[in-house]
């Protein structure tokens, strides 16, 4: 089981757009069997699916490992379409940090993971859709992951949110013992005609040399997709956008 954490401490980067086209892509074009994961409480990876929100991802945070736990836990998956499960998220996910971050009850660096092998043994990927902010969920579910990417617009705004994500893993790796590694850095909403965006991803490829992946461009059929609940494959399969997120989920596979 290889699990994928795609994070950014900026919202509006493109975060759910990614996780949920990388776990379409890998069960649709791949055959893989894929659970994504919503850790942020907009609850936004159910409604690009179209389901509704809903408390999964409290309940996975907050029960213990035990079958009991396992089979509730799993009563709250969703099989969104084929091979493509969803463990939903809410408002109350932000009531899990809290609980897990509480003095008197605290949860170990290593619980998302943790719960994630414990109950979820069976799947060939994980997806970790995160919240843009840093806290002890996001803290966890970067220490969980095998592979790290980091969706991020190619422009000067979108740098302080990435810079901060970086800092994080870094500090993970040297206080926490991260085992996990940085897949890459993915340039989002690019427009080729834009000279920042250009200027921008020269900046990304002189720091991230073999780490930044081929951008994803700015599309107005992505930020449509949700409103009908289908991801891009569905809504437009022969689409650019179609093209640029199977060639990331074939690096993916490559890399894991």
């Amino acid at each position: 089981m290889i699990i994928l954490t795609i994070a950014n401490n900026k919202g509006g980067t493109g975060k759910t757009t990614t996780s949920v086209s990388l776990a379409d892509a890998l069960s649709r074009l791949h055959g893989k069997k894929v659970l994504l994961v919503d850790l942020d409480p907009q609850g936004q990876a159910a409604t690009a699916l179209g389901l509704p929100p809903a408390p999964g991802a409290y309940y996975l945070l907050t029960m213990g490992l035990d079958k009991h736990s396992t089979v509730f836990v799993s009563k709250h998956v969703c099989e969104s379409r084929t091979n493509l499960y969803l463990l939903p998220g809410d408002k109350q996910t932000a009531m899990a940090q809290a609980m897990i971050n509480h003095p008197d009850t605290p949860k170990s660096i290593a619980w998302v993971r943790d719960t994630l092998t414990y109950h979820f043994a069976e799947f060939d990927y994980i997806v970790l859709d995160t919240a843009p902010s840093l806290g002890g969920i996001q803290e966890r579910a970067l220490w969980a992951a095998d592979l790290v990417i980091l969706p991020t617009p190619a422009e000067a705004l979108g740098a302080d949110g990435l810079r901060q994500a970086l800092e994080t893993l870094k500090r993970l790796h040297m206080e926490k013992s991260w085992q996990g590694r940085l897949f890459g850095v993915i340039p989002t909403f690019y427009v080729d005609r834009q000279r920042e965006h250009r200027l921008t991803a020269d900046s990304f490829e002189e720091k991230f040399g073999n780490l930044l992946l081929p951008p994803i461009h700015r599309a107005a059929i992505l930020a449509e997709c949700p409103a009908y609940g289908q991801t891009i494959f569905e809504r437009q399969p022969n689409s650019r956008s179609a093209d640029e997120y199977a060639r990331l989920t074939n690096l993916v596979i490559k890399g894991s």
